[in-house]
């Protein structure tokens, strides 16, 4: 796919969309092993213009991931490495006082990006993690109450490690629910591994993508064209109902104490729209809504504490009700 069929809004079709997400791949398959589940879903999240979480133990690529992802996209990246002395000025930006104007003068902080890396979310305190809600949701960052808009297709992709607990604080529940995924990162297969030590085993320090031969295959105007397509994509009565079902079903379980939002309903409609349109097709079967419903509800659901007592997982518990609630035929 060229340049001028990725970004001509006319042009771009389910199938463009489709031949750019393999464009994707392909690129970032020159420096990232294997993660092809994880890198699908960064693709769907990014034509649902989702945000995601990636949760992982070091070293398996996180980071990497989504600097190659950001320069396969053409798009301007950032990243803030979080800490728990870091305060929401030093994400939003702020007014500075320039005393040879005598004038208050906006700095941006790095949020204003289209993708921002938000390297280990967890360690820094809710104050500061709170500073990325309004940014998440609407798009738009409040400074001294004025309101300046975010590119338009700002996207959160955040890291954090599941294994240490000292020094990290639980994200607010209502930053989770603003996140599209959550996505496991496992460490990789025996065979993979012995592709990753022989293609960096010699290298000395992190690689770059631009040193890896990662191009960007498409721009903002592609992918907002690309997005629009998405938007076309047929979503039946049959399966709002059925992700309806699915959502409400989090919340009448015995085993949960806090159930799925209705916003958790919006944003699986729209990652399984994504997810056909990957796929090629302009219509989302139920097989769409099922493949995505643990990775958009593993991060909203509280266990109760009768099921913490007896050891049940929220993995487990999401598999039960899919299985349990009836799809369209």
């Amino acid at each position: 796919m060229t340049e001028t069929e990725t970004t001509s809004p006319s042009a771009t079709s389910l199938a463009d969309v489709a031949a750019l997400a393999d464009a994707i791949r392909g690129q970032i398959a020159k420096a990232v092993v294997g993660q092809a589940e994880t890198i699908d879903h960064l693709l769907i999240a990014l034509m649902a213009r989702g945000h995601v979480l990636l949760e992982g133990p070091p070293g398996t690529a996180k980071t990497f991931l989504a600097q190659c992802f950001a320069a396969t996209l053409g798009l301007d990246f950032g990243r803030i490495q979080f800490t728990p002395d870091l305060m929401p000025g030093d994400i939003l930006g702020s007014n500075l006082f320039n005393f040879q104007t005598s004038e208050f003068t906006l700095t941006h902080g790095p949020i204003f990006c289209d993708l921002l890396l938000a390297d280990e979310i967890n360690r820094t305190p809710p104050k500061t993690q709170a500073a990325l809600l309004e940014a998440m949701q609407e798009r738009r960052v409040t400074l001294d109450g004025s309101a300046h808009a975010l590119p338009a297709h700002f996207t959160v992709v955040a890291t954090q490690n599941p294994i240490e607990s000292q020094g990290v604080y639980p994200l607010p529940e209502a930053q989770l629910d603003r996140f599209l995924f959550k996505l496991l990162v496992g460490y990789p297969s025996a065979e993979e591994e012995c592709r990753i030590v022989a293609r960096y085993g010699e290298n000395r320090g992190a690689p770059s993508p631009a040193e890896m031969g990662i191009e960007a295959v498409t721009s903002p105007a592609g992918l907002a064209a690309a997005t629009r397509a998405v938007a076309t994509v047929t979503l039946a009565d049959s399966v709002t109902d059925y992700i309806v079902r699915l959502v409400r079903a989090t919340r009448e379980s015995p085993d949960m104490s806090n159930g799925a939002s209705p916003r958790a309903a919006v944003l699986l409609a729209g990652a399984a729209r994504a997810r056909a349109a990957l796929d090629g097709r302009d219509y989302v079967v139920p097989d769409d809504v099922k493949a995505l419903a643990g990775s958009v509800l593993r991060h909203r659901l509280l266990l109760s504490p009768a099921a913490e007592i007896e050891g049940k997982q929220v993995e487990q518990l999401v598999a039960q009700l899919v299985e349990q609630t009836e799809a369209p035929r």
